[in-house]
Parts: structure tokens; sequence; C-alpha cells
């Protein structure tokens, strides 16, 4: 333990100069004022004020040794006594907590990684969909101080190169996991747009790992810049597949009903099957997707009741509305009075998810079924 703390805050010989800079500040500092220390080692020493002897000197803020702070000592035994503080010891009970890891409760020192912190941080920012400028916000920074005075100081451009450094680090674990395959590799894809109206691309790959694990990892979630012709979306799919070097070892390819799919799936085969990449010559390249199918049959199912549903599409919009909380506030106002005992929320009909339409009847039909609700 007590060498992981040196590791941590042992300084390197590259800080000489800076050493000698600062011992020629201290010893200009009755004459020019206060400076700025640059070394590490006076975050664990402090400068005392002259004594009566007027020689400059310099104690551990943890021990309360002291040394002689003049240029012609040197530093190097502050340097030195870092790495012997008896303080740093398990023996400061002001650094002890209890801790939980076994099953008795023990008694460890507190330990500060602060490559462990960064990457817990990057961690929170993927997990959570959080800005990379979290990291400069006034009450995080407020947060890590007081749960660590000397924590790092991040930057939003610092945690960005963290992510990305994370990305090709997984990138390559995923590209070393493809090499051990020995059987092929199946493809789904979608193209997404944006609030904005911005394109992406989405490729997942599907596949049996060399434990006969059955794996699923996303490849990409790229940009799709417009036309999204057939030729640009089978030139998009092969040009990711060659930089996973995977292009040799599929086998399938799902995609929705989209005419321009059809297209692009036969461009994209006829160039890898000009290769010799695709087995059974490519009969079993092209799937289409069963959810988008089952879609298509639900949606021609809903128009034999389409007047029903939009009736009470029409009533849960009124209630609902963006602008109307004066109509949201009657409306739980109206269940209050009729007691009706339902505290499930109306879900509103979208056009694109079917499953909605099952969401928005299983809501209402509560409320008509127990106090005439929607009889109109």
């Amino acid at each position: 333990m007590e060498k992981e703390f040196v590791e941590s805050v042992a300084l390197s010989d590259d800080d000489d100069n800076i050493i000698a800079e600062d011992v020629r500040q201290l010893n200009s500092t009755t004459k020019k004022g206060k400076k700025t220390l640059k070394s590490k080692v006076w975050n664990f020493f402090d400068i005392l004020p002259l004594g009566a002897n007027q020689k400059l000197k310099s104690q551990c803020k943890k021990c309360g040794v002291q040394y002689m702070a003049s240029s012609k000592y040197g530093i190097g035994n502050m340097r030195r006594h870092i790495k012997v503080c008896k303080r740093n010891d398990t023996l400061d009970i002001g650094q002890m907590m209890i801790s939980h890891d076994t099953n008795s409760l023990s008694l460890s020192s507190i330990q500060y990684d602060s490559n462990k912190f960064r990457e817990l941080v990057m961690a929170s920012i993927v997990m959570h969909d959080l800005p990379f400028q979290f990291v400069e916000w006034a009450g995080i920074r407020a947060i890590h101080l007081y749960l660590y005075p000397d924590v790092d100081t991040l930057t939003r451009n610092t945690t960005k190169a963290d992510v990305l450094k994370v990305y090709q680090r997984e990138k390559l674990k995923i590209k070393a996991m493809f090499e051990q395959v020995y059987g092929r590799v199946s493809l789904t894809s979608d193209l997404w747009s944006s609030c904005i109206s911005d394109g992406y691309m989405c490729l997942a790959a599907h596949f049996i790992d060399k434990d006969w694990r059955l794996q699923k990892r996303i490849l990409n979630f790229c940009f799709m810049p417009p036309p999204h012709t057939s030729v640009a979306l089978s030139e998009k799919i092969f040009d990711l597949l060659c930089g996973w070097k995977i292009e040799g070892k599929l086998f399938s390819l799902t995609l929705d009903n989209a005419s321009s799919n059809d297209v692009s799936v036969e461009a994209l085969g006829s160039q890898l099957q000009l290769k010799g990449l695709l087995p059974c010559n490519g009969e079993f390249f092209h799937l289409r997707c069963c959810c988008h199918i089952l879609n298509f049959v639900v949606q021609y199912g809903l128009k034999h009741i389409d007047r029903a549903i939009e009736k009470i599409c029409e009533s849960v919009k009124y209630v609902k509305g963006y602008h109307s909380q004066l109509r949201k506030q009657k409306f739980l106002d109206c269940v209050k009075l009729v007691a009706v005992g339902v505290k499930k929320g109306l879900r509103r009909y979208i056009l694109t998810r079917w499953n909605s339409t099952y969401l928005m009847l299983d809501s209402t039909l509560l409320y008509l079924s127990r106090s005439g609700f929607f009889n109109t």
C-alpha cells in the first residue's frame, strides 16, 4: 500500500529544473513577493515564516518534520521524506475507513487512483448519456473536491479523449473475438433519423464465439449523409465491413422491407460474390425483418377497426394535449369525483409503433368499463 502511495506522488527526474526554479523563487520571496510554486513537493510541504536566524525552512504537512528550503540545500531531502513519511502508513487513524469488502469489518486506508477515477467518470457519462461538459459543472466539481481534496480536475476535452481511447480499446477486443470465430457472422442493420433529420446507420453483428456462446455486438452507429440511395447504402455497409475485416465471414444480412434495401443488398451481395465470400452462392444472404413484416400485418388488421380506434385516439389526444394543462386537471378531478380507483395514466397512440395501439386501448378501457368515460 505504501508503495502504491509513493508511486502516486513520486517525482520524476524531469522535475529537477522545476524544483531548482522553485527554490530560487523561495529565496526571492521576501524581496519580490509571493511566487507560484510548480513542483509537486509543495503539495506535501508548507513554507514556514522566516525565523530569527533568517533561514528559510519547510514543514511536512503530515508529520511536521522540518527541512532547510534554501537553494544551497536543495530539495532532494524533502522528496525522500515523502517516500518514508510515517504518517502515510496505516497507523494514521485519520486516513482509516471501514471496509465492507469481506464478511467481517476491517480497517483499510483510503487510496485514490486517478486513472480509476477518470475511468469511472467516463463510464458514467457514456452510461447515462451525459454531455462531456458534465465534468466542468460547478456542483460536480464541488462533490469531487469534498470527497478528495487533491482530486484531478477534468475538462470536457480530456473526457472526450478518454472516451475515444476506450472506444478504440473495445474495438480491438471485438476484432480479436472475430479472429477467433470459426463460423459465420450474421448482420442486422437499420437507418434512423434524429430530431433534426440527420440520418444514422446502425450495424450489429450476431455470432457464436469460440466458447459456443451467442454474442451480439453493435459494430457501428455512424452518420449516414444523404442521399440514402441503394448504391450509397451498399457502399457504406461494405466500407464498415472492411473496417472490421469480416467481409469474408458473412452469412446473412437482415433489413426491413424498404424497396431501396432490396437493391442495396443485391448490389452488396454481387460485390461479395465476385470475390467468392458468400456461402451457397449468397442464397441466404438477404433476410427480411420479421418484426417489420408483423408490423405490416398488424397495421392491415387495424384498418378494419380504424373508426373505433380513431374515436378513442382523439379523446385521449384531447385530454393529453401538449397545451391543455387545464383539461388534464379537469380529467383528474373527474376521476376523483366518480371514484374510479384507477391510477394508470392514459397512453397516446403513435402511428409508427403498433404496440402503442394496444397500450392506448389497455389504459382507456379501464376508465371506459368503470365509469363510462369516452362515451361519445
